[in-house]
Order: C-alpha cells, then sequence, then structure tokens
C-alpha cells in the first residue's frame, strides 16, 4: 500500500541518483592544473561538493588565491566539465528500476540540484524523462541549497504541497533543504556521505539501497 499522504518525491542528483564524482574531479583537477595550482584527491572533492560547482571551486582553490585567479578557475573548469561531464558518471545501481517502480504506484517524481540548470537538463533527457517530470537546477532567479527555493520550485510545477512529499538526498545539504523546505528526509548510504557523516547531522531515516525506497513508501 501506498505510504499514507505521500503523493511526490523529490531526490538530489548528485550522489542520490548520479554517480559524477569522477567526472567533477577530473574537471577540477584539469582546471587547476590549467591555472598552474595544486591538485585535489578523490576524496577532498567529495568533500567539497554539494552547494553548487562554484562553491567547489572555492573550496578545491587553495587558500589565499585572489579572486581573478578563482574566476579564471571557475570558468574553466565550467567549459571543461560541459565537454566532458558524461565521461564516468552512471547512475548507481538499482536507480532505474526504483523510478520505475515509483512512478507505477503513482508517485510524481521531481530532480532538484545545485548543478547548473543546463547540465542537469542535459542529464535529465538522457537518464530521466521516462520517469521524473521536473528537474530544477541553479539559475538566476531560484535560490540555490539549502535554501527552499528549488523543492518550492519543483512542488509547485508538480501540484503537491510539502505536506505531500518527502526528500531524497545524501548530504547535509539536503538535510537542511529538507527542514528548510518542511520535507522529511531520507538520507542515502551509497552517496557521497557516509552514516556517521549524516547521523551528525541530523540523518534519522536512513537507506543502503535504491529498493529499501520503494519498500519504504509503498507498504
Amino acid at each position: 500500500m501506498k505510504h499514507q499522504g505521500i503523493k511526490a518525491v523529490v531526490f538530489d542528483l548528485d550522489g542520490t541518483l548520479l554517480d559524477t564524482l569522477d567526472d567533477l574531479a577530473n574537471a577540477t583537477n584539469w582546471a587547476l592544473r590549467w591555472n598552474g595550482l595544486p591538485e585535489r584527491t578523490l576524496d577532498e572533492v567529495r568533500q567539497f561538493v554539494g552547494n553548487g560547482v562554484q562553491q567547489l571551486i572555492r573550496r578545491a582553490v587553495p587558500e589565499g588565491t585572489s579572486e581573478e585567479v578563482f574566476r579564471k578557475t571557475f570558468s574553466d573548469f565550467k567549459q571543461y566539465y560541459v565537454v566532458h561531464c558524461q565521461e564516468k558518471t552512471r547512475l548507481y545501481d538499482g536507480i532505474p528500476e526504483m523510478l520505475k517502480a515509483l512512478k507505477s504506484q503513482g508517485y510524481r517524481l521531481a530532480i532538484v540540484s545545485n548543478k547548473l540548470q543546463a547540465g542537469v537538463d542535459e542529464l535529465y533527457e538522457r537518464y530521466f524523462n521516462d520517469t521524473v517530470e521536473v528537474a530544477v537546477g541553479e539559475r538566476p532567479e531560484v535560490n540555490r541549497k539549502p535554501a527552499p527555493d528549488m523543492v518550492m520550485a519543483a512542488l509547485a510545477a508538480l501540484g503537491v504541497t510539502a505536506d505531500e512529499a518527502v526528500y531524497v538526498g545524501d548530504s547535509d545539504v539536503d538535510l537542511q533543504t529538507a527542514r528548510n523546505s518542511g520535507l522529511p528526509c531520507i538520507s542515502v548510504l551509497w552517496g557521497f556521505r557516509d552514516h556517521d557523516f549524516l547521523v551528525g547531522h541530523g540523518a534519522t531515516t536512513m537507506i543502503s539501497t535504491p529498493a529499501e525506497l520503494v519498500n519504504l513508501l509503498i507498504r
């Protein structure tokens, strides 16, 4: 039986539906290297993601880097990532089956991501246009997560209210976003943050596989 009162599921993208870490790290290190800056490890980049690509690069450049060098590095990152953003990116195992199962049970599905809207649109067309109805990315008129604006825009597009939706994400930013939006949060353990980190940031409901989400909602 469908979980009482829940009509929609709002998903984070990176670290929740898609494993984008390798491509983000490769683009980050290409931009750093191109500008004569030290590269970062995969684990460092893992900790830097979550607040959008601009914040990713701001965290990746060395402390004390000039604003001019930062802006140039960020610009180079964007140019490189647009071309190379899908070389290693992939859906996590079980995600397609989970989305199809939820849709078949009548759930309305949305994505909210701090990735630039153009990138979200491209990934949406490749992976999600047969199951997900709305995909909101970073754009000038919508404040990025953890502000509630993206979630509110997605819910408005779906025609559901906050008390009819649940949020699914992998990070502290997602926990904050859900809290700010008035949605319960389900944290996934296959993404960019581990169990102890999520618990330390207030996670109370966690799942280890996409199938667990289906079982949690459809019962």
